[in-house]
């Protein structure tokens, strides 16, 4: 049942990640990879107002390690801000990758204290 929760929770996140980071990217003509920044800062959020939940474990499996799991994307975030470092765009890398850091701490840390006003 664990894998199934987390298979759903997967695709459903990897596709809203998908769709949502073509959206902004269109609206958005940059270098700077504002969809992926977005995506990352909004999950960080959620994944913070979840974790102060205490959820039950399946709820947590699809949406924390399912969901959220794919709609974040570490990955792209390093291969993106590397990019930007290989285009010589050092300071827009430096920028994207500590405000990253930093507003995802902060975001899951606001969405913790978001969560906790709930139970």
């Amino acid at each position: 049942m664990e894998y199934l929760l987390l298979g759903v929770g997967g695709a459903l996140g990897s596709i809203t990640r998908y769709k949502l980071g073509k959206m902004i990217a269109e609206k958005h003509s940059t270098t700077y990879p504002i969809g992926t920044f977005i995506i990352n800062i909004t999950g960080a959020l959620l994944l913070g107002i979840l974790s102060s939940l205490n959820s039950n474990k399946n709820v947590y499996i699809l949406l924390g390690d399912g969901f959220l799991g794919a709609y974040t994307t570490f990955s792209t975030f390093m291969y993106e801000g590397f990019n930007l470092f290989q285009e010589n765009e050092k300071i827009n890398a430096f920028i994207y990758i500590l405000s990253t850091l930093i507003l995802g701490i902060i975001g899951y840390t606001i969405g913790l204290k978001i969560g906790s006003l709930f139970i």
